[in-house]
């Protein structure tokens, strides 16, 4: 009797699942989409930026008739960078804004809050500003990520420095928090392939610039190079120090969830001897198709505000779901919906070669190593790193 109880539920289960997948919560003629970001604190520049990109292509979308005649809406509701908030709101967008699916979020604390309630209300989790493991692996058919992992920076990063300037003592510095804690663990995987340890490391409270005793342990380490897992202004606040304490020659490393435009102001010229690993290439890139195209929408919906990486990422991730949401068709849903992202052909991003399938909900490959040279960025590598 217990076997049937058991089938019974599990059968259940199976239909619930499929169900609420099949549940179009599109009101009218509008799909809507939530968004739970920093817009304020710390971190607020990139959830603004990641809104702002999406928020434009959605909108050129539109004025061009929509996806099979229904318009896009993005609400964004302010997580203030706290797992709490984020929680919060997501349950809102999904019990009372009924949103077709999550997108944008960002943050990796933010995204493992999020998580669970995505679980419970099997709810798509689209584009998050993230490069955390959970997200990858194991694979989830609630969520289909854009960018890199952690794991392919930091991997990429270390390369690098070994490659090009012959480094092997390396500091880490870093926020203390699922995010740092991630990324660090791609850190040390990444110097074990090359037979090395951290040298040293140093942390930080999260929306916090509590680095200076961080800065102290990583000094009396004295490292050639520190790589530096946090949000800009801990990170340039650390950097600008360092330098003043007698670490000219030391080269620091950031990862893209540093938001790179807002490190290079927040650092006022200090900028020698930074790198700064991408997950999509220079916006100003003319040979780029998807770049050319992000500048025009962009410009034309924010003439007053400068191209940068992270409104390019959100910018991407907006045509990814729009590219699904064309494939899905007419008879929308999200079980169709999902199904749309394995299906989309290798090119549909113009400019950047995309694979999703059941087993690997990453969409893009590629980590470009960045400086900032006279004004302006430069890529000085690109490396392909896989998600294994």
């Amino acid at each position: 009797m217990k076997k049937y109880y058991f089938v019974a539920f599990a059968l259940i289960g199976v239909f619930f699942w499929r169900y609420t997948l099949q549940n179009n919560y599109i009101v009218g003629n509008q799909i809507v989409l939530g968004q739970s970001c920093p817009l304020t604190g710390p971190a607020a520049q990139l959830g603004l930026q990641m809104m702002k990109g999406a928020t434009a292509y959605f909108s050129s979308i539109n004025k061009q008739g929509g996806v099979h005649g229904r318009t896009i809406s993005l609400i964004t509701n302010d997580d203030f960078y706290e797992p709490d908030y984020a929680r919060k709101n997501t349950i809102e967008l999904i019990t009372q804004q009924h949103v077709f699916a999550m997108f944008g979020e960002v943050g990796t604390p933010t995204s493992k809050a999020a998580l669970p309630e995505i679980q419970k209300y099997h709810v798509p989790f689209l584009m998050p500003f993230t490069g955390a493991e959970f997200l990858r692996n194991p694979p989830n058919p609630l969520i289909v990520n854009l960018r890199n992992s952690y794991y392919a920076e930091t991997q990429a990063l270390v390369e690098y420095l070994g490659l090009t300037y012959h480094i092997e003592k390396i500091a880490v510095f870093y926020q203390n928090d699922s995010y740092g804690k991630t990324s660090l663990e791609g850190v040390k995987r990444a110097l074990e392939k090359r037979g090395l340890k951290i040298a040293a490391e140093g942390r930080y409270r999260r929306n916090t610039l509590s680095y200076r005793n961080a800065l102290q342990t990583i000094k009396l380490s004295e490292p050639d190079a520190v790589i530096m897992l946090g949000a800009y202004k801990p990170c340039a606040e650390f950097i600008k120090s360092a330098k003043k304490s007698g670490m000219e020659r030391t080269v620091f490393c950031n990862i893209s969830f540093v938001g790179s435009d807002d490190l290079i102001r927040a650092l006022q010229g200090q900028t020698e001897n930074v790198l700064i690993s991408q997950v999509v290439p220079l916006p100003w890139d003319n040979k780029n198709e998807a770049a050319q195209e992000y500048r025009e929408i962009y410009r034309a919906h924010y003439p007053d505000d400068p191209y940068g990486f992270v409104s390019f990422e959100g910018f991407l991730a907006a045509k990814l779901v729009v590219k699904a949401l064309e494939k899905a068709g007419q008879a929308l849903n999200r079980e169709n919906f999902m199904e749309a992202f394995e299906q989309l052909d290798r090119k549909a991003l113009d400019g950047f070669e995309i694979t999703i399938t059941p087993n690997d909900r990453q969409a893009l490959e590629r980590v470009f190593i960045t400086d900032y040279h006279d004004g302006n960025f430069r890529q000085l590598e690109e490396v392909w790193v896989t998600n294994d």
